[in-house]
Formats: C-alpha cells, sequence, structure tokens
C-alpha cells in the first residue's frame, strides 16, 4: 500500500494551488491556479485584473477575500475549482507529475483549518485532494 500524500509542502508544493501555472479564465492568463480561482470569485472585470496582476498567490488569496462575490459562488466553486485543476494538469510538467503519484491518495492536509478544501486536525471534506485524484483518473483514461 502507498503511503498518502498528506502535504502539499515541500517535494510536494507543486500540488499546491500556490505553485506556478499559467491556466486561462475567461480569456485571462493567471500566473496560478490560485490566482485564477480568487478572480473567479467576483464578476467585476477590474477586480479580476487587480488580482490577475499581483505578485504572488498569497496577495491574490487575501484579495479575494474582499471581492464582489459573486452571488451563485457557493454553487460554483467546486466546478471552478475542478475546471482550473484540470487547466493546471494538462500542462505536460504537472500531468507527468500528477500521473507519477500512481494510485496514491492525496489529501490537502493544512494548518490553517481549512477543512472544506484539504484536512485540518484529521478533519476535513478533502475537496481539493479528491478533485486531484479525479482528473489524475481522467488523465490516466485517456
Amino acid at each position: 500500500m502507498t503511503k498518502p500524500i498528506n502535504s502539499f509542502s515541500g517535494e510536494q508544493r507543486w500540488l499546491s494551488n500556490f505553485a506556478p501555472a499559467q491556466v486561462e479564465l475567461d480569456g485571462a492568463v493567471y500566473p496560478s491556479t490560485e490566482h485564477a480561482y480568487q478572480a473567479a470569485k467576483t464578476l467585476v472585470c477590474t477586480e479580476r485584473e487587480s488580482i490577475r496582476l499581483l505578485s504572488t498567490p498569497g496577495q491574490a488569496k487575501r484579495a479575494g477575500r474582499k471581492v464582489t462575490m459573486r452571488a451563485d459562488w457557493g454553487e460554483v466553486r467546486e466546478t471552478v475549482m475542478l475546471d482550473l485543476t484540470r487547466k493546471k494538469y494538462a500542462l505536460p510538467e504537472y500531468r507527468a507529475r500528477l500521473l507519477a503519484t500512481q494510485q496514491c491518495e492525496i489529501i490537502e492536509g493544512n494548518t490553517w483549518g481549512d477543512q472544506f478544501w484539504g484536512v485540518s486536525r484529521g478533519k476535513g471534506q478533502n475537496k481539493l485532494g479528491r478533485i486531484l485524484m479525479q482528473v489524475r483518473e481522467e488523465i490516466r483514461a485517456r
């Protein structure tokens, strides 16, 4: 049995949405999936563009807390994350690394309390880990 990946740091940092990976959202190219995900929270073009131009994914995450939130965000956020994850892992380098995890369980373990996208202190839905494993299976099926 392969040991699960339970953190997106160190050798596994590439799994993080903070890893540099140019992805497209509605015709604009973002420097990371974090930038694009945070921009997707709003439908205000100027807010999206300001997030796209930020230097770091951490800045994008903080900016995403202050945007004019789109009314349907609660319903679409998982679909947005799935779409952006598919785009990141369509990039050859990331696709190869994801496939190299083979059947390994992927858990977005974190210390900041995110129990929706990840697992914190042993609790969480691990939505991002599940999306990564889904995308890995989709790639493998092609």
